[in-house]
């Protein structure tokens, strides 16, 4: 296939050359006179092991070019990617200047363009930036319509600095961010001899999937650094604690509790961490990160009641009050905390759970519902589908497998709020429907 690629720093460097090295024709774009010449003379402007090797091959062998001129760049590929920086402001936010640039130019080249030509932002943008910004500069300039005319796709990168020769071609998964099947089609074909799995999402699920990630790594870099101050202080070697922490792949490592819903709750994670906490203050160790989490878990709890809040309706069915399915264990539960609140605010509440027996609670776990629901036997119901009937609003709290057909007991003037995703694929349910985070 034969691809331009805008923006010859680090990412399009690296791209440029392992796309070159697959055997398909690539021309570098910069606005550089220096960065052209080098790339054009098979060196790199940048030092990662084994680039410069590969772009000296794949100059060698015509595979790779580089130009100054953006508008040819255009007529002599399939497919543009745009590989430039987006620097941040002193405030946070993004300078979107150069990549306002490149589309503009683009826009103007495509102008001339017969061919179907495919759009592909590989540079780092927030979710909206693509289609709220970037495209409607492509459509302006060109005078073309955007997913008819042409095509348009975000197609983040995970290159690490030193790895990233490694990193291209062993990657975890690949993302392409499509506006239609014919665009992903074509950069698909662009990773064709890559072994990983493929997602093709709309725009915004890829420019959001660069952020998580990237957030994530720094949340294990923070969150390590943070039990390695603790470990210290307590004269323990913190890198033995983390090697050890990481050999767990079932809950530690792993995509287990990565599932966007409510809040946590139960006997352990919200003591553990409040005594976590206690003791680095006790210490003098600054300990931000894990200070913050019980505080946002607070949030998810608040949302759930402002969701609540938003319906104007009195009448609430409350499904599920353990803090997870298939145990009875109350303690610390966000339903528990769900329930109070609205009781408190003058909502009719019933709660209907086939795991919480009120006769067989014991010891803790009876003394923490009776303090917080002392009235709790009258709010309890024996029967589902009397619950679902009689409320305004249904809320499902936990993934008890019995709530799966909840969506299908629904009227159309109820309204479902779902905090765990259990109903978000029902396209035929009757009502209104609200997830939390989705």
């Amino acid at each position: 296939m034969k691809i331009s690629i805008f923006g010859l720093g680090y990412v399009g460097c690296v791209t440029a050359a392992c796309l070159a090295h697959d055997g398909h024709t690539v021309l570098g774009v910069d606005v550089n006179p220096l960065k052209v010449d080098l790339v054009g003379s098979g060196r790199s402007p940048l030092v990662e092991p084994g680039l410069e090797d590969m772009m000296k091959a794949s100059v060698a062998s015509g595979n790779l070019k580089a130009t100054l001129d953006s508008h040819a760049a255009i007529q002599e590929s399939d497919v543009s990617l745009i590989c430039v920086g987006t620097p941040s402001h002193e405030n946070g936010n993004l300078e979107l200047s150069y990549v306002k640039n490149v589309c503009s130019e683009i826009g103007k080249a495509l102008t001339e363009k017969e061919d179907y030509h495919v759009v592909v932002i590989r540079s780092t943008v927030l979710p909206g930036t693509v289609e709220e910004c970037l495209i409607p500069i492509l459509e302006q300039e060109s005078g073309l319509k955007a997913g008819v005319d042409f095509g348009v796709c975000m197609n983040p990168e995970f290159l690490r600095e030193s790895t990233a020769i490694a990193d291209y071609f062993n990657p975890s998964f690949i993302v392409i961010g499509q506006i239609d099947e014919r665009s992903g089609a074509m950069v698909h074909e662009l990773y064709k001899t890559l072994e990983a799995p493929s997602f093709r999402t709309p725009i915004r699920t890829a420019e959001m999937i660069k952020y998580s990630c990237n957030a994530f790594h720094a949340l294990k870099i923070t969150f390590a650094n943070e039990i390695g101050n603790l470990c210290k202080a307590h004269g323990i070697d913190g890198q033995d604690v983390m090697h050890i922490f990481g050999h767990d792949q079932q809950l530690n490592i792993s995509t287990t509790y990565l599932k966007p819903g409510y809040a946590f709750g139960g006997s352990c994670l919200p003591k553990d961490v409040r005594a976590l906490v206690y003791r680095a203050k006790e210490r003098d160790v600054e300990s931000s990160l894990l200070r913050s989490i019980l505080s946002s878990n607070q949030n998810q709890i608040d949302l759930g009641i402002k969701m609540v809040e938003r319906t104007k309706r009195k009448k609430v069915g409350i499904l599920g009050l353990s803090f997870k399915p298939s145990t009875d264990d109350l303690r610390e539960s966000p339903a528990i905390e769900l329930v109070e609140t609205l009781v408190g605010k003058g909502y009719q509440v019933q709660i209907f759970d086939e795991n919480v027996q009120l006769s067989r609670l014991i010891g803790a776990n009876k003394s923490f519902i009776e303090k917080e629901l002392p009235h709790i036997a009258s709010l309890m119901s024996d029967s589902l589908e009397e619950l679902v009937a009689e409320a305004e609003v249904v809320v499902i709290t936990h993934g008890s497998k019995t709530f799966k057909e909840v969506p299908n007991m629904m009227t159309a003037g109820q309204t479902l709020i779902d905090l765990v995703g259990i109903a978000k694929n029902k396209k035929d349910m009757q009502g209104q429907y609200e997830g939390i985070c989705w």
